[in-house]
């Protein structure tokens, strides 16, 4: 078996682990960095390679080869995505400042579909299965269009703040950018391959430790504290509107210590995050996304409102908060700072690098 046979199964069996502290997978990788056809055109040509393959795969394979023979070949894969990262963001001739106030305009983020975000699966639920009457159908039209908007939007919203807030990283001279897209790596920090991961302190983390605190869920604590006071629950309210219901009555009715108390145990769960970072990033593996799974090394990048965690999304677009934090973080990277986890994925271990910068406001 070639090295290159090596790695690409290691590659495609998502063992990412092995690519770590190992100068031959490294190669592998960035090799793949730019073996698409504009950029490995270029970098052939820059350095003065001839390929005999056509074909983009059959030319992956043998330039690997080609670069694994020269000394400095390593040295070369560099030099070129040194070059193109500081061009990246500019190819698609975005004016960042006209983006970032087109992102403050947004002032409300939904999903116009279910949790999911499967927009299309709502609309076939809601509408396609069950109107018959295409004159009701069509009275629906505005209330199809709301939906599609507020995806659009928010989702618009997400693509954009993501480009900014991975730009930052990519302006760090620390960072190589895999220019070429390779799945499972966005990056390399000091030759560490890292895909990076924007998201907010997760919600389903937090209602689990607050149950192992409180020892009920958080809403059901609550409709105890507030009977115990007097104060009956609406039972014609979701639980999320409940939840928002008793906090606004026990505050009105003279109980804010009961609401403090919440506030205080949720703010130390963070801290908890904070300090032993371990537990919240083995949770974020095993609970990603069965289709868009991943093993491999992962930067999370987890954004806090303390003061309102329900704004929490409004924390990606606070640029001014996140980029010193990027910074600052890069800055004081070394070989600790990525920590391994073991984490188990559909009856899988599996092994990863992986860390968290927090970015909270409180």
């Amino acid at each position: 078996m070639t090295n290159f046979e090596k790695w690409d199964k290691e590659f495609r069996s998502q063992n990412l682990y092995a690519f770590n502290n190992n100068d031959n997978a490294l190669l592998y990788l960035k090799v793949r960095a730019v073996c698409r056809g504009k950029q490995i055109k270029q970098f052939i040509d820059r350095n003065g390679i001839v390929l005999n393959s056509t074909k983009i795969n059959d030319q992956f394979v043998e330039l690997f080869s080609v670069i694994e023979s020269i000394p400095d070949g390593m040295a070369m894969l560099d030099a070129y995505l040194r070059d193109r990262n500081n061009e990246w963001y500019h190819t698609m001739g975005i004016d960042e400042e006209k983006l970032k106030s087109g992102l403050r305009q947004i002032d409300s983020y939904e999903w116009g579909g279910d949790q999911e975000n499967s927009l299309d699966q709502y609309l076939i639920r809601r509408y396609v299965k069950v109107i018959s009457d295409f004159d009701e159908l069509k009275y629906k039209a505005d209330a199809i269009a709301v939906n599609a908007w507020k995806f659009v939007q928010t989702s618009w919203y997400n693509n954009w703040t993501s480009y900014l807030i991975e730009s930052m990283f990519k302006r760090h001279n620390r960072v190589l950018s895999a220019v070429g897209e390779i799945k499972s790596v966005d990056f390399f920090i000091d030759n560490n391959p890292v895909d990076l991961k924007v998201t907010y302190f997760p919600e389903a983390y937090m209602q689990n430790k607050l149950k192992e605190i409180l020892g009920n869920s958080e809403i059901t604590w609550l409709k105890r504290q507030a009977k115990s006071v007097g104060i009956m629950p609406d039972k014609n309210l979701t639980d999320s509107k409940q939840y928002s219901f008793l906090k606004e009555e026990l505050e009105n009715h003279g109980h804010s210590e009961i609401v403090g108390y919440l506030s205080e145990i949720r703010k130390q769960i963070v801290d908890d995050a904070r300090k032993n970072p371990e537990s919240l990033v083995t949770w974020l593996y095993e609970n990603q996304s069965p289709r868009l799974f991943g093993a491999e090394n992962r930067l999370f990048v987890v954004l806090i409102d303390l003061i309102n965690m329900n704004q929490s999304w409004k924390m990606k677009r606070a640029f001014s908060l996140i980029e010193p934090r990027i910074n600052q973080y890069l800055d004081s990277f070394n070989a600790k700072s990525l920590k391994k986890i073991d984490f188990t994925f559909n009856k899988k271990n599996y092994e990863s690098l992986a860390d968290i910068i927090f970015v909270v406001k409180e």
